[in-house]
């Protein structure tokens, strides 16, 4: 593995799980109240894109950094629905 594929791992490690410690805080709270819907679904829609240019360009990092953080918005998505 090369530099640039340790690096782009490293970058997609560190800003996919930013979003665990806010998922964990919403299921124990139960609150999603400070937490924009329009802002959601457009950074989930802005995630697919991410996620689609990666498959089309077979960039591994992109790809899973993505999917996860993908799942990790959508469960916040589901939890906002959910709580209101």
């Amino acid at each position: 593995m090369d530099f640039t594929n340790i690096l782009g791992f490293v970058a997609a490690f560190l800003t996919t799980i930013a979003f665990l410690p806010q998922v964990l805080k919403v299921r124990r709270s139960r609150s999603t109240r400070d937490i924009s819907l329009p802002m959601l679904i457009t950074f989930i829609a802005g995630i697919t894109l991410w996620l689609i240019y990666g498959v089309m360009v077979k960039a591994a990092p992109i790809i899973i950094a993505n999917a996860i953080t993908l799942m990790l918005n959508l469960l916040i998505l589901r939890l906002k629905i959910k709580h209101g």
